[in-house]
Protein backbone atom coordinates (compact mmCIF):
# COMPACT_ATOMS: atom_id res chain seq x y z
CA UNK A 1 0.00 0.00 0.00
CA UNK A 2 2.82 2.38 0.84
CA UNK A 3 4.58 1.56 -2.43
CA UNK A 4 1.41 2.36 -4.40
CA UNK A 5 1.03 5.68 -2.59
CA UNK A 6 4.66 6.59 -3.28
CA UNK A 7 4.23 5.71 -6.96
CA UNK A 8 1.11 7.88 -7.22
CA UNK A 9 2.89 10.77 -5.48
CA UNK A 10 5.87 10.40 -7.79
CA UNK A 11 3.63 10.38 -10.87
CA UNK A 12 1.74 13.46 -9.65
CA UNK A 13 5.03 15.19 -9.00
CA UNK A 14 5.98 14.85 -12.65
CA UNK A 15 2.85 16.70 -13.79
CA UNK A 16 2.73 20.47 -14.30
CA UNK A 17 -0.24 21.97 -12.42
CA UNK A 18 -1.22 24.45 -15.11
CA UNK A 19 -0.30 21.89 -17.75
CA UNK A 20 -2.98 19.50 -16.42
CA UNK A 21 -5.66 22.17 -16.96
CA UNK A 22 -4.33 23.19 -20.38
CA UNK A 23 -4.06 19.55 -21.50
CA UNK A 24 -7.63 18.85 -20.39
CA UNK A 25 -8.92 21.86 -22.34
CA UNK A 26 -6.93 20.86 -25.43
CA UNK A 27 -8.22 17.26 -25.28
CA UNK A 28 -11.81 18.53 -25.13
CA UNK A 29 -11.19 20.58 -28.26
CA UNK A 30 -9.42 17.73 -30.02
CA UNK A 31 -11.89 14.89 -29.41
CA UNK A 32 -15.22 16.38 -28.29
CA UNK A 33 -15.70 19.47 -30.45
CA UNK A 34 -15.88 19.91 -34.26
CA UNK A 35 -12.69 21.15 -35.87
CA UNK A 36 -14.58 22.95 -38.65
CA UNK A 37 -18.11 24.12 -39.47
CA UNK A 38 -19.65 23.67 -42.91
CA UNK A 39 -22.61 25.73 -44.19
CA UNK A 40 -24.53 25.65 -47.46
CA UNK A 41 -24.45 29.48 -47.31
CA UNK A 42 -23.32 32.18 -44.90
CA UNK A 43 -26.45 32.39 -42.73
CA UNK A 44 -27.85 28.85 -42.44
CA UNK A 45 -27.11 26.59 -39.49
CA UNK A 46 -23.67 25.00 -39.55
CA UNK A 47 -22.83 21.33 -39.56
CA UNK A 48 -19.92 20.39 -37.31
CA UNK A 49 -17.08 18.39 -38.83
CA UNK A 50 -14.70 16.53 -36.52
CA UNK A 51 -10.98 16.79 -37.15
CA UNK A 52 -10.62 13.31 -38.70
CA UNK A 53 -13.35 14.16 -41.25
CA UNK A 54 -12.16 17.68 -42.01
CA UNK A 55 -9.12 16.61 -44.06
CA UNK A 56 -7.59 13.52 -45.66
CA UNK A 57 -7.27 10.69 -43.14
CA UNK A 58 -3.47 10.47 -43.27
CA UNK A 59 -3.17 14.20 -42.52
CA UNK A 60 -5.72 13.91 -39.72
CA UNK A 61 -3.81 11.04 -38.09
CA UNK A 62 -0.54 12.98 -38.35
CA UNK A 63 -2.17 16.08 -36.85
CA UNK A 64 -3.71 14.15 -33.94
CA UNK A 65 -0.36 12.46 -33.22
CA UNK A 66 1.44 15.79 -33.29
CA UNK A 67 -1.10 17.48 -31.01
CA UNK A 68 -0.98 14.59 -28.55
CA UNK A 69 2.81 14.95 -28.40
CA UNK A 70 2.47 18.67 -27.70
CA UNK A 71 -0.14 17.98 -25.01
CA UNK A 72 2.28 15.53 -23.37
CA UNK A 73 5.02 18.18 -23.34
CA UNK A 74 2.65 20.66 -21.70
CA UNK A 75 1.24 18.11 -19.25
CA UNK A 76 4.63 17.08 -17.86
CA UNK A 77 7.24 19.23 -16.10
CA UNK A 78 9.40 19.88 -19.14
CA UNK A 79 12.01 22.61 -19.82
CA UNK A 80 10.45 26.00 -20.43
CA UNK A 81 12.09 26.40 -23.86
CA UNK A 82 10.60 23.09 -24.97
CA UNK A 83 7.16 24.10 -23.67
CA UNK A 84 7.33 27.42 -25.49
CA UNK A 85 8.50 25.84 -28.74
CA UNK A 86 5.82 23.14 -28.56
CA UNK A 87 3.02 25.66 -27.91
CA UNK A 88 4.13 27.92 -30.76
CA UNK A 89 4.42 24.94 -33.11
CA UNK A 90 0.94 23.73 -32.14
CA UNK A 91 -0.60 27.16 -32.80
CA UNK A 92 1.15 27.41 -36.18
CA UNK A 93 0.14 23.89 -37.26
CA UNK A 94 -3.46 24.43 -36.15
CA UNK A 95 -3.64 27.66 -38.17
CA UNK A 96 -2.30 25.93 -41.28
CA UNK A 97 -4.49 22.83 -40.95
CA UNK A 98 -7.75 24.69 -40.40
CA UNK A 99 -7.01 26.44 -43.69
CA UNK A 100 -6.38 23.01 -45.21
CA UNK A 101 -9.78 21.90 -43.90
CA UNK A 102 -11.34 24.85 -45.73
CA UNK A 103 -9.90 23.68 -49.05
CA UNK A 104 -10.93 20.07 -48.37
CA UNK A 105 -14.52 20.77 -47.28
CA UNK A 106 -15.38 23.53 -49.77
CA UNK A 107 -17.64 22.03 -52.47
CA UNK A 108 -16.82 22.80 -56.10
CA UNK A 109 -20.47 23.12 -57.18
CA UNK A 110 -21.62 25.63 -54.53
CA UNK A 111 -19.91 29.07 -54.55
CA UNK A 112 -22.15 30.18 -51.69
CA UNK A 113 -20.95 27.49 -49.29
CA UNK A 114 -18.94 28.53 -46.26
CA UNK A 115 -16.36 26.73 -44.10
CA UNK A 116 -15.38 28.17 -40.72
CA UNK A 117 -13.10 27.12 -37.85
CA UNK A 118 -15.12 25.11 -35.37
CA UNK A 119 -15.25 25.06 -31.61
CA UNK A 120 -12.48 22.48 -31.42
CA UNK A 121 -10.07 24.77 -33.26
CA UNK A 122 -10.85 27.75 -31.03
CA UNK A 123 -10.64 25.69 -27.82
CA UNK A 124 -7.27 24.21 -28.79
CA UNK A 125 -6.00 27.63 -29.90
CA UNK A 126 -7.04 29.02 -26.51
CA UNK A 127 -5.35 26.17 -24.63
CA UNK A 128 -2.06 26.39 -26.50
CA UNK A 129 -2.09 30.20 -26.23
CA UNK A 130 -2.33 29.84 -22.44
CA UNK A 131 0.60 27.42 -22.53
CA UNK A 132 2.61 29.85 -24.66
CA UNK A 133 1.82 32.81 -22.39
CA UNK A 134 2.75 30.75 -19.32
CA UNK A 135 6.08 29.77 -20.87
CA UNK A 136 6.83 33.40 -21.75
CA UNK A 137 6.14 34.42 -18.15
CA UNK A 138 8.39 31.63 -16.84
CA UNK A 139 11.20 32.75 -19.13
CA UNK A 140 10.93 36.26 -17.63
CA UNK A 141 11.55 37.95 -20.94
CA UNK A 142 12.73 41.53 -20.89
CA UNK A 143 10.28 44.24 -22.02
CA UNK A 144 12.11 44.64 -25.33
CA UNK A 145 12.07 40.87 -25.91
CA UNK A 146 8.30 40.78 -25.32
CA UNK A 147 7.76 43.54 -27.86
CA UNK A 148 9.97 41.71 -30.37
CA UNK A 149 7.98 38.52 -29.71
CA UNK A 150 4.75 40.45 -30.38
CA UNK A 151 6.12 41.86 -33.65
CA UNK A 152 7.18 38.36 -34.71
CA UNK A 153 3.65 37.07 -33.98
CA UNK A 154 2.10 39.90 -36.02
CA UNK A 155 4.50 39.15 -38.88
CA UNK A 156 3.59 35.43 -38.74
CA UNK A 157 -0.13 36.24 -38.93
CA UNK A 158 0.56 38.55 -41.86
CA UNK A 159 2.48 35.83 -43.69
CA UNK A 160 -0.34 33.34 -43.02
CA UNK A 161 -2.96 35.66 -44.51
CA UNK A 162 -0.73 36.73 -47.42
CA UNK A 163 0.05 33.12 -48.32
CA UNK A 164 -3.59 32.36 -49.08
CA UNK A 165 -3.70 29.45 -46.62
CA UNK A 166 -7.03 30.74 -45.25
CA UNK A 167 -8.57 31.83 -48.55
CA UNK A 168 -11.31 29.17 -48.42
CA UNK A 169 -12.41 30.10 -44.91
CA UNK A 170 -15.55 32.13 -44.49
CA UNK A 171 -13.95 34.96 -42.52
CA UNK A 172 -11.59 35.71 -45.44
CA UNK A 173 -14.50 35.66 -47.87
CA UNK A 174 -16.32 38.15 -45.63
CA UNK A 175 -13.19 40.32 -45.66
CA UNK A 176 -12.87 40.12 -49.46
CA UNK A 177 -16.46 41.33 -49.82
CA UNK A 178 -15.80 44.26 -47.47
CA UNK A 179 -12.09 45.04 -47.81
CA UNK A 180 -12.53 48.79 -48.33
CA UNK A 181 -15.06 49.07 -45.52
CA UNK A 182 -12.83 46.98 -43.22
CA UNK A 183 -9.90 49.38 -43.46
CA UNK A 184 -12.16 52.44 -43.27
CA UNK A 185 -13.83 51.16 -40.11
CA UNK A 186 -10.44 50.15 -38.77
CA UNK A 187 -9.20 53.74 -39.09
CA UNK A 188 -12.33 54.99 -37.34
CA UNK A 189 -11.86 52.44 -34.54
CA UNK A 190 -8.27 53.57 -34.00
CA UNK A 191 -9.37 57.21 -34.05
CA UNK A 192 -12.05 56.52 -31.43
CA UNK A 193 -9.73 54.62 -29.09
CA UNK A 194 -6.64 56.80 -29.40
CA UNK A 195 -8.51 60.09 -29.84
CA UNK A 196 -10.47 59.61 -26.63
CA UNK A 197 -7.27 58.52 -24.86
CA UNK A 198 -5.40 61.63 -26.02
CA UNK A 199 -8.22 63.92 -24.90
CA UNK A 200 -8.49 62.15 -21.53
CA UNK A 201 -4.74 62.41 -21.01
CA UNK A 202 -4.67 66.13 -21.84
CA UNK A 203 -7.58 66.83 -19.49
CA UNK A 204 -7.10 64.10 -16.87
CA UNK A 205 -3.48 64.71 -15.88
CA UNK A 206 -4.04 68.42 -15.00
CA UNK A 207 -7.22 67.46 -13.16
CA UNK A 208 -5.26 64.79 -11.27
CA UNK A 209 -2.62 67.37 -10.35
CA UNK A 210 -5.41 69.68 -9.13
CA UNK A 211 -6.87 66.87 -7.00
CA UNK A 212 -3.46 66.15 -5.52
CA UNK A 213 -2.70 69.79 -4.77
CA UNK A 214 -6.19 70.58 -3.42
CA UNK A 215 -7.40 67.77 -1.13
CA UNK A 216 -10.82 69.38 -0.47
CA UNK A 217 -11.83 69.00 -4.15
CA UNK A 218 -10.26 65.54 -4.59
CA UNK A 219 -13.18 63.59 -3.12
CA UNK A 220 -15.77 65.59 -5.09
CA UNK A 221 -14.06 65.10 -8.45
CA UNK A 222 -13.21 61.43 -7.94
CA UNK A 223 -16.72 60.65 -6.66
CA UNK A 224 -18.27 62.37 -9.68
CA UNK A 225 -16.03 60.40 -12.04
CA UNK A 226 -16.87 57.20 -10.18
CA UNK A 227 -20.57 57.84 -10.72
CA UNK A 228 -19.92 58.50 -14.42
CA UNK A 229 -17.97 55.25 -14.67
CA UNK A 230 -20.92 53.24 -13.32
CA UNK A 231 -23.28 54.30 -16.13
CA UNK A 232 -23.58 51.42 -18.65
CA UNK A 233 -21.89 52.24 -21.95
CA UNK A 234 -25.00 51.84 -24.09
CA UNK A 235 -26.97 54.05 -21.70
CA UNK A 236 -24.29 56.75 -21.82
CA UNK A 237 -24.27 56.68 -25.62
CA UNK A 238 -28.03 57.11 -25.51
CA UNK A 239 -27.91 59.96 -23.00
CA UNK A 240 -25.55 61.89 -25.26
CA UNK A 241 -27.79 61.71 -28.32
CA UNK A 242 -30.21 64.48 -27.30
CA UNK A 243 -27.70 67.17 -26.14
CA UNK A 244 -25.35 66.59 -29.09
CA UNK A 245 -28.27 66.66 -31.52
CA UNK A 246 -29.33 70.01 -30.02
CA UNK A 247 -25.78 71.38 -30.34
CA UNK A 248 -25.61 70.20 -33.94
CA UNK A 249 -28.88 71.98 -34.78
CA UNK A 250 -28.35 75.25 -32.90
CA UNK A 251 -24.62 75.99 -32.77
CA UNK A 252 -23.33 77.46 -36.04
CA UNK A 253 -20.75 75.22 -37.68
CA UNK A 254 -21.26 72.32 -35.26
CA UNK A 255 -23.01 70.11 -37.78
CA UNK A 256 -20.33 70.82 -40.38
CA UNK A 257 -17.60 69.40 -38.14
CA UNK A 258 -19.61 66.24 -37.42
CA UNK A 259 -21.39 67.01 -34.14
CA UNK A 260 -24.76 65.25 -34.22
CA UNK A 261 -27.01 63.04 -32.12
CA UNK A 262 -25.58 59.86 -33.57
CA UNK A 263 -22.28 59.02 -35.19
CA UNK A 264 -18.67 59.69 -34.28
CA UNK A 265 -19.27 62.62 -31.88
CA UNK A 266 -21.31 60.89 -29.13
CA UNK A 267 -19.06 57.85 -29.38
CA UNK A 268 -15.83 59.74 -28.75
CA UNK A 269 -17.43 61.90 -26.03
CA UNK A 270 -18.62 58.79 -24.19
CA UNK A 271 -15.21 57.11 -24.50
CA UNK A 272 -13.56 60.30 -23.24
CA UNK A 273 -15.89 60.32 -20.22
CA UNK A 274 -15.05 56.70 -19.40
CA UNK A 275 -11.34 57.45 -19.74
CA UNK A 276 -11.16 60.23 -17.19
CA UNK A 277 -11.38 58.22 -13.97
CA UNK A 278 -8.36 55.91 -14.60
CA UNK A 279 -6.19 58.82 -15.76
CA UNK A 280 -7.16 61.15 -12.92
CA UNK A 281 -6.98 58.52 -10.16
CA UNK A 282 -3.64 57.14 -11.37
CA UNK A 283 -2.21 60.65 -11.60
CA UNK A 284 -3.23 61.26 -7.99
CA UNK A 285 -1.87 57.87 -6.91
CA UNK A 286 1.39 58.47 -8.77
CA UNK A 287 1.94 61.85 -7.17
CA UNK A 288 1.06 60.40 -3.76
CA UNK A 289 3.77 57.78 -4.26
CA UNK A 290 6.56 60.33 -4.70
CA UNK A 291 8.83 60.07 -1.64
CA UNK A 292 8.61 63.00 0.76
CA UNK A 293 12.42 63.09 0.92
CA UNK A 294 12.60 63.78 -2.82
CA UNK A 295 10.30 66.77 -2.43
CA UNK A 296 12.19 68.08 0.56
CA UNK A 297 15.51 67.75 -1.26
CA UNK A 298 14.14 69.57 -4.29
CA UNK A 299 12.81 72.43 -2.17
CA UNK A 300 16.14 72.57 -0.34
CA UNK A 301 17.83 73.07 -3.71
CA UNK A 302 15.60 76.09 -4.31
CA UNK A 303 13.26 74.58 -6.89
CA UNK A 304 10.06 76.47 -7.60
CA UNK A 305 6.65 74.79 -7.60
CA UNK A 306 6.57 74.24 -11.40
CA UNK A 307 10.16 72.95 -11.37
CA UNK A 308 9.32 70.54 -8.57
CA UNK A 309 6.28 69.31 -10.49
CA UNK A 310 7.90 68.83 -13.91
CA UNK A 311 11.40 67.77 -12.87
CA UNK A 312 10.70 65.62 -9.81
CA UNK A 313 7.06 64.71 -9.18
CA UNK A 314 5.77 63.91 -12.66
CA UNK A 315 8.86 61.89 -13.72
CA UNK A 316 8.65 59.81 -10.52
CA UNK A 317 4.87 59.41 -10.89
CA UNK A 318 5.11 58.54 -14.60
CA UNK A 319 5.01 54.70 -14.24
CA UNK A 320 1.74 54.88 -12.30
CA UNK A 321 0.27 57.42 -14.73
CA UNK A 322 1.31 55.22 -17.65
CA UNK A 323 -0.47 52.28 -15.99
CA UNK A 324 -3.67 54.36 -16.02
CA UNK A 325 -3.14 55.18 -19.69
CA UNK A 326 -2.69 51.46 -20.40
CA UNK A 327 -5.99 50.69 -18.65
CA UNK A 328 -7.75 53.39 -20.68
CA UNK A 329 -6.39 52.28 -24.05
CA UNK A 330 -7.28 48.60 -23.60
CA UNK A 331 -10.70 49.59 -22.23
CA UNK A 332 -11.43 51.99 -25.08
CA UNK A 333 -10.39 49.55 -27.80
CA UNK A 334 -13.11 47.23 -26.49
CA UNK A 335 -15.73 49.89 -25.73
CA UNK A 336 -15.37 51.42 -29.19
CA UNK A 337 -17.21 48.37 -30.52
CA UNK A 338 -20.41 49.77 -28.98
CA UNK A 339 -20.06 52.83 -31.25
CA UNK A 340 -21.32 50.66 -34.10
CA UNK A 341 -24.78 50.73 -32.49
CA UNK A 342 -25.14 54.49 -32.92
CA UNK A 343 -23.49 54.87 -36.32
CA UNK A 344 -20.13 55.83 -34.85
CA UNK A 345 -18.25 53.36 -37.04
CA UNK A 346 -15.39 51.14 -36.06
CA UNK A 347 -15.17 47.36 -36.06
CA UNK A 348 -18.40 47.23 -34.07
CA UNK A 349 -20.18 47.92 -37.36
CA UNK A 350 -19.33 44.39 -38.53
CA UNK A 351 -20.13 42.88 -35.14
CA UNK A 352 -23.67 44.24 -35.07
CA UNK A 353 -24.25 43.63 -38.78
CA UNK A 354 -23.22 40.02 -38.23
CA UNK A 355 -25.52 39.67 -35.22
CA UNK A 356 -28.40 41.10 -37.23
CA UNK A 357 -27.73 38.75 -40.15
CA UNK A 358 -26.86 35.74 -37.93
CA UNK A 359 -23.55 35.65 -39.82
CA UNK A 360 -21.00 34.41 -37.29
CA UNK A 361 -17.98 35.04 -39.50
CA UNK A 362 -18.99 38.66 -40.02
CA UNK A 363 -19.07 39.01 -36.22
CA UNK A 364 -15.57 37.50 -36.08
CA UNK A 365 -14.37 39.89 -38.79
CA UNK A 366 -15.13 42.72 -36.40
CA UNK A 367 -14.26 41.03 -33.12
CA UNK A 368 -10.89 39.42 -33.89
CA UNK A 369 -9.10 42.68 -34.85
CA UNK A 370 -10.40 44.27 -31.64
CA UNK A 371 -9.04 41.39 -29.56
CA UNK A 372 -5.71 41.58 -31.38
CA UNK A 373 -5.44 45.35 -30.92
CA UNK A 374 -6.24 45.07 -27.21
CA UNK A 375 -3.64 42.33 -26.65
CA UNK A 376 -0.99 44.25 -28.59
CA UNK A 377 -1.72 47.48 -26.71
CA UNK A 378 -1.56 45.67 -23.36
CA UNK A 379 1.77 43.99 -24.16
CA UNK A 380 3.41 47.17 -25.47
CA UNK A 381 2.23 49.39 -22.63
CA UNK A 382 3.05 46.78 -19.98
CA UNK A 383 6.58 46.72 -21.39
CA UNK A 384 6.77 50.52 -21.33
CA UNK A 385 5.52 50.60 -17.72
CA UNK A 386 8.23 48.11 -16.72
CA UNK A 387 10.91 50.11 -18.54
CA UNK A 388 9.78 53.34 -16.86
CA UNK A 389 9.82 51.64 -13.44
CA UNK A 390 13.40 50.49 -13.97
CA UNK A 391 14.43 54.00 -14.98
CA UNK A 392 12.70 55.33 -11.86
CA UNK A 393 14.69 52.92 -9.68
CA UNK A 394 17.98 53.97 -11.32
CA UNK A 395 17.16 57.68 -10.98
CA UNK A 396 19.59 59.23 -8.49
Amino acid sequence: MSAITETETSAAGRLDKLGVIVAAIALVGLFLQPFALSRANRIVSAEGVMLWAAMPLAQAIALVAFLMAVIAVILLKTPVNLRLSAAIAAIAVLALMVGRAGYYLMPDDNPYARVSPGGGFWIMLFAFSIAMADAIVRKQLSPLARIIFLLAAIAAIGVLLWSGAWNELSIIKEYENRADAFWREGRIHVALAFGSLAAATVVGIPVGILCFRTPPVRASILNALNVLQTIPSIALFGLLIAPLAWIGRTVPGAAEIGIAGIGFAPAIVALFAYSLLPVVSNTVAGLDSVPRDARDAARGMGMTGPQLLFQIELPLAFPVILTGIRIVLVQNIGLAVIAGLIGGGGFGTFVFQGIGQTATDLVLLGALPVVGMAFAAAIILDALVEISQKKKVRRP
